[in-house]
């Protein structure tokens, strides 16, 4: 018997549950996720995405009527857990004002004031989507959220980044446990928010014991972008690979130029894990901004969505004049090996050289 055959049958077992091709996964990117990129994904049998984060219950809606035009294949819908209400602090607010003034328009008293949407009409408008998955970041949903979705069949696919994480996810009743290494680009899924940076570890070390810890499939994610990380995420005991920063090159993609430019030459070194632009920990291309921002000397972030709201004005000025440097630029540690071709071939191709390693083996 090969040695690669109880790899690929987990693989190709996980696929026929989902109704994929191919365990491939897009990562639901909140703000980086459009339909016609979910639509490229599913269609070449892998598993699009779309992270619902800032969308209202509408948009929600209109995003996956935009997404079934296009594709009868499966998807995700993704959902923050709430943090607890914020801590405000109007002097340190007051200098975090005058910071970013410095980097872009002046930042008005009540920029800070931007709450979060109402999370429970979110919850709804995704289940009212029947999606094949709902998946979870920053915690556990509800548990009468939890009992509708199993009455509705919609799979739950919960994101950890800790060992202690995956078994909470577990014994909730999750469907599936995304693990999420430190090297991911975008937001790190930690639990508590506090604890973000406290607890990075790495993917090649989480996968094996959230494998280990949990009887559910494992999904990894973070710092794949290639055939060889899904065939390593594989060998290490996940079912299927999840790949955000590596889709993100592609045309469907629609990025911003300066974004993709600068993924495509993003060194691993060249990131940085910083709370500068929303107040929650994220891994970001080391731009100027990111890099002054998490100085010393510099005034601390306020908490999410606080930040974000504060940060809001130099983003868009950023994203409006293509300038990396005040852009919000996501990316992970692998962010170079980022193909700029269309995402189905990518994908297809991903999984087909993955495949034939995992042969080799």
């Amino acid at each position: 018997m090969s040695s690669s055959k109880p790899i690929l049958d987990r693989a190709q077992g996980f696929c026929e549950t989902f109704g994929l091709q191919l365990p491939v996964l897009m990562a639901p990117m909140a703000g980086a996720c459009p339909a016609p990129l979910a639509a490229a994904v599913a269609n070449a049998g892998g598993l699009g995405a779309c992270g619902t984060l800032m969308m209202s219950p509408e948009a929600i809606g209109e995003w996956v009527t935009s997404f079934r035009a296009s594709s009868n294949g499966s998807f995700q819908l993704n959902l923050w857990i709430p943090d607890p209400a914020p801590l405000r602090d109007a002097g340190r607010e007051a200098m975090l004002r005058d910071f970013l003034g410095q980097w872009g328009p002046a930042v008005s008293p009540e920029a800070g004031d931007a709450g979060p949407l109402d999370f429970l009409a979110q919850c709804d408008a995704m289940l009212a989507a029947v999606p094949t998955v709902i998946s979870s970041i920053m915690g556990l949903y509800p548990d009468a959220f939890v009992v509708r979705m199993k009455d509705q069949g919609v799979k739950w696919f919960a994101t950890v980044t800790t060992v202690a994480e995956a078994r909470a996810a577990a014994q909730a009743g999750a469907d599936v446990i995304v693990a999420q290494g430190m090297e991911a680009g975008g937001h790190r899924g930690a639990f508590e928010a506090g604890q973000a940076e406290g607890a990075m570890v790495g993917l090649f070390a989480l996968l094996p014991a959230v494998c280990d810890a949990v009887a559910l499939p494992v999904v990894a994610t973070g710092g794949i972008a290639d055939a060889r990380g899904v065939a390593a995420a594989l060998m290490l005991g996940a079912s299927a690979a999840q790949i955000g920063t590596g889709l993100l090159r592609t045309p469907e993609a629609a990025l911003t130029p300066a974004w993709a430019d600068a993924i495509g030459g993003t060194a691993p070194e060249d990131t940085i894990v910083t709370r500068a632009f929303s107040g929650r920990a994220g891994r970001s291309v080391a731009t100027a901004y990111a890099r002054a921002a998490n100085r010393l000397d510099t005034p601390d972030p306020a908490p999410y969505p606080v930040q974000r709201g504060l940060t809001g004005a130099m983003r868009g000025e950023g994203t409006k004049n293509n300038d990396i440097e005040r852009m919000q630029a996501w990316a992970g540690q692998s962010a170079s090996l980022a193909e700029a071709r269309p995402a189905g071939d990518l994908v297809r191709d991903i999984w087909a050289h993955a495949e034939a390693l995992l042969a080799g083996s």
